[in-house]
């Protein structure tokens, strides 16, 4: 079943696979080892990587010796990975339901993909039901308020002043450590663990625009919807307040900070 807060996830990430490729994968790539260590991912291995994007993660267990299978909603993402990782079998597949037997796969992997659905507690018994017994899950999100990668677009919005518009919203949990063991331990896993991950990610400014000037994610859709006045008043506002955070090598430093939570099932 598809709600109003995953139709909403739906339209917002439609055709933005390369834009996303070139701005915000790097950030979100950050955490495949981490992830995958948790997983217990290794030679041999049957993964299950789910709304892989470009392919990130299904690259990145390949390379460990992992047979892997790839999903995600969005078309464009599909077609995407599937060029990127030509040893995985790339399909088209939407939360909370996907087309696996029962105890399928030795991992199941999800990397910032719990805070983009309605139901949490729905997908992760989901992604459980696809593990086998013994077989395990790690998944990560973004930290509730620890997170400052994307605070230089909303000052930059706050700056120009942009009105946010109401957006539906999906079941609240705490995006901490704690908070996302919790649904681990809800959804029926076993010795669940969490952990924060935090590290700085540097990037050319304009590189970092290119993701909401390409409408990718929130951020991205609420630039989409703005007069060509109120946008360059934002791009304004972001070319001053990135200026005042280069670095000599011309590169702006986002700190950030997700949450890890695996667990056996």
């Amino acid at each position: 079943m598809t709600g109003e807060f995953d139709a909403h996830e739906r339209r917002m990430w439609t055709g933005a696979a390369k834009a996303y490729a070139g701005s915000f994968a790097a950030l979100c790539a950050a955490t495949a080892g981490p992830l995958l260590d948790a997983a217990g991912v290794r030679d041999g291995a049957r993964v299950l990587d789910v709304g892989t994007g470009p392919g990130t993660i299904a690259v990145a267990a390949l390379a460990r010796g992992a047979g892997v299978v790839a999903v995600d909603a969005e078309p464009s993402m599909v077609e995407l990975a599937a060029a990127n990782a030509p040893g995985a079998d790339v399909r088209h597949g939407v939360l909370p339901e996907l087309p696996f037997p029962d105890g399928s796969f030795d991992a199941v992997v999800a990397n910032f993909v719990v805070n983009h659905v309605e139901d949490p507690w729905a997908v992760l018994t989901e992604l459980r039901r696809v593990a086998r017994p013994g077989g395990r899950l790690a998944v990560t999100v973004w930290h509730a308020t620890a997170n400052e990668a994307m605070s230089l677009f909303n000052q930059a919005l706050d700056e120009a002043g942009v009105v946010r518009p109401s957006y539906p919203a999906p079941m609240s949990f705490a995006r901490t450590a704690e908070g996302l063991r919790g649904l681990l331990d809800q959804a029926g896993l076993d010795e669940v663990a969490g952990s924060e991950l935090a590290w700085t990610h540097r990037e050319d400014p304009e590189v970092w625009w290119s993701g909401p000037a390409g409408g990718v994610a929130g951020i991205g859709r609420v630039l989409s919807e703005q007069t060509p006045e109120m946008y360059a008043r934002v791009k304004a506002a972001y070319d001053k307040l990135a200026a005042e955070r280069l670095d000599g090598d011309g590169l702006i430093g986002l700190p950030a900070v997700a949450v890890l939570a695996s667990g056996r099932c």
